[in-house]
């Protein structure tokens, strides 16, 4: 048995990568043809179309994973099945479960790749493939913002009406402490002016506010360095800055958010949960493929690797619209991440129960 766990592993290994390269291209060259017309237009260096193409190839594996793993699994044990050498291994005296052990161990191998690479090499891509976009694609998109409202500690919020990046400044700045739905004090200024020298905002022509029992107190000035938790950075993050952070730095974002009371933190959150989820859907998926597949059919693999499609689009869709369930705010956002695992789970366990022994 253990060499023909060796030709099983080598095969489903071999077939993965196959299929990984082949989707892969097919939809890169897809994207290519899309927007040739842009990179002429705008003269994008050819490196950097590279160096895009690279990144949105790293992105697509991790997207196309269930896809390509089911895939393989169905093709390998379809095949295995129509050459009847399912039937002989399990005529020999071993078990079902025995046979599911180099597919297994083909589906962790996977999986522990795709950890690493969601953890540290995933996000470094996605955010090459961002700032290409804002760079060439998008080069309408203002480099400022509007009304900004950042929540700096668990009681303090700031507001900024206009913010840019290219001198890193803001206009129309408030901060405002307030407790138990009490304001306590408010300081404003008409803008605020990040020094690179001492790393602190300076605030012009400020205004400061405190409410206190016996009456109100009111102080202002022209200039004033203010002590704040935000750096520019903190104004220049792009929607899906949470999808860019390696997993340490997910971490430690998590944690400043945490100690400023942030309230987009459950973003951060749900994409660390997901980073340890996602790698289990090819062990799972690699467990049902086997089972749907190993019965000896007429109609041979092509129906089956029409249902592996159709079963991997199902998790990924389940997968999407449990991602959003647990980002509108569900009590429960780490079992909401899990729903697709613990459904297609508990789906192989019921396959499991209908296979012939």
């Amino acid at each position: 048995m253990k060499l023909l766990d060796k030709l099983i592993i080598k095969d489903f290994l071999k077939t993965y990568l196959f299929v990984v390269l082949m989707l892969i291209m097919v939809v890169l060259v897809l994207d290519f043809t899309e927007k040739n017309d842009t990179y002429i237009r705008n003269n994008v260096p050819t490196s950097e179309v590279l160096q895009y193409m690279l990144n949105y190839g790293l992105y697509l594996n991790n997207l196309l994973t269930p896809i390509t793993v089911f895939i393989s699994v169905i093709f390998i044990t379809s095949k295995m099945a129509g050459r009847t050498e399912i039937i002989a291994i399990l005529s020999s005296g071993v078990s079902f479960m025995r046979m599911l052990v180099p597919f297994l161990l083909s589906a962790i191998l996977i999986a522990v790749v795709s950890f690493l690479l969601n953890g540290w090499v995933l996000p470094v891509a996605t955010a090459g493939v961002s700032q290409f976009k804002v760079e060439y694609l998008d080069k309408q998109q203002q480099s400022n913002q509007q009304n900004i409202h950042i929540q700096v500690a668990p009681d303090v919020f700031a507001y900024i009406s206009s913010y840019y990046t290219s001198n890193n400044s803001g206009y129309k700045f408030t901060l405002e402490h307030i407790e138990e739905g009490k304001l306590l004090s408010k300081f404003s200024a008409d803008r605020i002016v990040w020094d690179t020298t001492t790393n602190a905002w300076s605030a012009k022509n400020w205004k400061l506010r405190e409410l206190q029992e016996m009456g109100e107190r009111w102080d202002a000035g022209v200039e004033m360095d203010t002590t704040l938790s935000i750096t520019p950075n903190d104004f220049d993050l792009p929607l899906n800055h949470h999808e860019t952070l390696t997993l340490p730095k997910l971490t430690e974002q998590i944690k400043i958010l945490e100690e400023r009371g942030a309230d987009n933190i459950s973003y951060y959150r749900i994409e660390k949960y997901v980073r340890f989820m996602s790698p289990f859907a090819a062990i799972l998926l690699t467990f049902i493929g086997v089972i749907v597949s190993a019965k000896k059919t007429r109609g041979g693999s092509g129906f089956k690797i029409a249902l592996g499609f159709l079963l991997a689009f199902v998790y990924i869709i389940l997968f999407l619209l449990s991602r959003t369930f647990a980002e509108a705010g569900t009590a429960y956002p780490v079992l909401a991440v899990w729903i697709p695992n613990m459904v297609f789970g508990l789906t192989g366990l019921i396959l499991y129960k209908t296979i012939p022994r």
